[in-house]
C-alpha cells in the first residue's frame, strides 16, 4: 500500500481526519503517526532548535512510538508551516495523563492557547471512550533557576520563567520531592533541572499518593533501558512514602 501510494503521488501521512481548524485561529491541529510525514521533519527540527539535546529523541527512533495508538503527537500548522507541537498520552488504568512537551514556535499567533484547548478536547474524548476518569495530568517543567544555560531557541514564550508562570496560571503545581529525569539521549545520564508537576482535575487536591507517582514514572520511563542510579534511588525513596504534597510553582 505504501509503495502504490508513493507511485501515485497521493500518499497521506498522519491522521488527517484528526485535522481541525480552530475558529478564528488560522491553524490546523494535526496528529502525526509516521516519521515519513513531512510535518514530522518540521516538528523534529523545531524540537532540536528549542530543546537541549538530552531532551530530544533521535529522528529515526520516533518510528515505533508514533505508531502507538495511545500516544498523541500533534502539531499546529499555520500556512503549511509547523509553528507548534504537543505530545501527550493517557493511562486509563492509572487515571492520569502526561504532557510530554509543548512547543510554541512563533509569537503572536495564540499557539499556546490553541494547543492547550485542542489537547484538552482530545483528552476528554479519550477519557470518555475509555470509560475511566482523569485524576489529572503530569508534566515536567523546567526550573528556571537551574536551566538558565539553555536558550530554548531564543523564542520568548519558551523561556522557562515565562512557561512556569503560564503553567502556574493553568493550575499546575509542583510535586514536592527531588526529581531526577533520565536523559532521552539513551546514555543513562541524569537531568536535574526539571520539576515534576501535576494539574489536578479537582483543584482542592493537595497531595498525591506516592505509589501513584512511582507507578507512573516506572511505566513512563520503561522504554529507556539505561537510567541513572539516582533515578532508581528516587523510585526507592518514593516507595517508602505515603503521599507527596502539591506545592505552588
Amino acid at each position: 500500500m505504501f509503495f502504490s501510494a508513493a507511485l501515485s503521488g497521493k500518499m497521506n501521512f498522519g491522521v488527517r481526519n484528526f485535522d481541525r481548524k480552530a475558529g478564528a485561529f488560522p491553524m490546523q491541529y494535526v496528529r502525526i503517526t509516521d516519521i515519513r510525514d513531512p510535518l514530522f521533519r518540521q516538528m523534529h527540527d523545531l524540537m532540536r532548535r528549542v530543546f537541549p539535546p538530552e531532551e530530544v529523541l533521535a529522528f529515526e527512533l520516533w518510528a515505533e512510538p508514533l505508531r502507538d495508538p495511545g500516544l498523541r503527537v500533534c502539531v499546529a500548522v499555520h500556512e503549511g508551516e509547523v509553528v507548534g507541537a504537543t505530545e501527550y498520552r493517557y493511562y486509563p488504568d492509572l487515571q492520569v495523563a502526561m504532557t510530554d512537551f509543548t512547543i510554541i514556535g512563533r509569537e503572536g499567533l495564540g499557539i499556546g492557547r490553541f494547543l492547550f484547548k485542542e489537547r484538552q478536547n482530545d483528552l476528554s474524548a479519550m477519557v470518555q471512550q475509555s470509560g475511566s476518569s482523569l485524576i489529572g495530568m503530569f508534566a515536567e517543567i523546567y526550573n528556571p533557576y537551574l536551566a538558565e544555560k539553555h536558550e530554548f531557541g531564543g523564542i520568548k514564550p519558551m523561556d522557562p520563567y515565562v512557561r512556569r508562570e503560564v503553567l502556574s496560571h493553568l493550575g499546575y503545581r509542583r510535586l514536592d520531592f527531588p526529581y531526577v529525569h533520565p536523559s532521552w539521549q539513551l546514555d543513562g545520564q541524569a537531568v536535574n533541572d526539571l520539576d515534576l508537576c501535576f494539574l489536578a482535575s479537582d483543584e482542592s487536591l493537595t497531595e498525591l499518593p506516592a505509589s501513584l507517582v512511582s507507578r507512573f514514572l516506572q511505566r513512563y520511563y520503561a522504554v529507556l533501558e539505561r537510567k541513572p542510579e539516582s533515578w532508581h534511588e528516587m523510585i526507592r525513596r518514593l516507595d517508602t512514602m505515603e503521599t507527596i504534597p502539591l506545592r505552588p510553582i
